[in-house]
């Protein structure tokens, strides 16, 4: 236990700082679909939502990946199927990641993040929530690109032609009127966008992309009707929301992002003058009254640092950090001992 304490100035002892980590998240569509004959897909009873996982889920090395479901506004409510449901989870997810307006009404998702127009609602949404295993603190901006087959039917989609997706320029350009944190408008094309061009959004902090429905238009096609002029309508209506998303998967070729880790970290700078701590408080320094390592009265005092201990304020031990190998400390010299505590 110490008996000599010195006190850490902050705006001189002590920094703040904060590190951003990232990691490549590559989700391909033969782990999606295909790999693993849809073993390992988890369809629940309540039938609202689809697990994914990176292998068969009943394996306990498999990993939870994201959740996929499909939603609506109350605007096409009607006499659909699991049509409760639905609006549901349109409105649970705009609740958390859109908010309430000034008259406490649920704000829908708007194509380009303002709510002052409402003409650009997003009625009918894909939700993709990626789980924390991959998003960690929250999806990098601009790294994020998703790619869907671009033509072909529904069981059989045609891979030659891909649609892809991007929070292009979000680095920059990203909003913050929402309750959940950032989110970047997702496009289909990096050239400059005209308004209203969105094809949905991208929540940073939450991992949650949120596509339009209309992304898909004219390539799901309803039973017995034309691929390519039917709505995806159709399909979000007339089916339940497992078969929705099963083939949404089906025509899912890749995604990747990378992720964020915060690693904050506090630095202290431990600083020893020449006149300080050339003494040891080790009982064993002194033998009969002379301090040991002493050969002649004349000899400078020698202490060794090995430890450093970091105190509160009535001096109850919060934190020991030990050097790699024992400092010589005597009037001749001085040491700054950097200490940093990551968390």
């Amino acid at each position: 236990m110490a008996t000599t304490f010195k006190t850490l100035v902050l705006d001189k002892d002590i920094a703040i700082t904060r590190t951003l980590l990232n990691e490549a998240i590559p989700l391909t569509g033969s782990i999606v679909s295909g790999t693993y004959a849809d073993n390992n897909i988890k369809n629940y009873a309540h039938g609202m939502f689809q697990s994914v996982y990176d292998y068969p889920y009943l394996s306990s090395s498999a990993n939870h990946i994201f959740d996929l479901t499909v939603g609506y506004s109350i605007e096409n409510s009607g006499s659909y199927t699991q049509n409760a449901k639905k609006m549901n989870i349109y409105n649970q997810m705009a609740q958390v990641l859109v908010g309430y307006d000034e008259n406490g009404n649920i704000r829908k998702f708007d194509r380009d993040g303002s709510f002052a127009d409402t003409t650009d609602a997003l009625n009918e949404c894909i939700f993709i929530n990626f789980s924390r295993l991959l998003g960690k603190d929250e999806l990098k901006k601009e790294s994020f690109v998703i790619s869907f087959a671009d033509g072909g039917t529904p069981v059989a989609p045609d891979f030659t032609t891909l649609k892809t997706i991007s929070d292009y320029g979000a680095q920059n350009d990203y909003r913050t009127n929402s309750p959940a944190g950032d989110y970047g408008i997702l496009y289909t094309g990096s050239a400059p966008h005209a308004a209203k061009s969105g094809v949905g959004l991208l929540y940073y902090q939450a991992g949650i992309a949120v596509l339009t429905a209309s992304v898909f238009d004219g390539e799901f096609g309803a039973p017995g009707a034309t691929y390519d002029t039917a709505s995806v309508d159709a399909v979000l209506t007339g089916s339940e929301i497992s078969s929705s998303c099963d083939g949404i998967r089906n025509r899912w070729y890749d995604c990747d992002f990378n992720n964020t880790t915060e690693l904050n970290s506090s630095i202290y700078f431990c600083r020893a003058a020449t006149n300080e701590f050339n003494y040891s408080s080790n009982p064993t320094y002194l033998s009969e009254s002379q301090i040991r390592v002493k050969e002649k009265s004349t000899d400078t005092p020698t202490a060794y640092i090995t430890t450093i201990g970091l105190y509160s304020d009535d001096n109850e031990l919060l934190a020991v950090a030990k050097v790699s190998e024992p400092l010589k400390k005597d009037p001749t010299n001085e040491l700054t001992l950097r200490v940093r505590l990551d968390y």
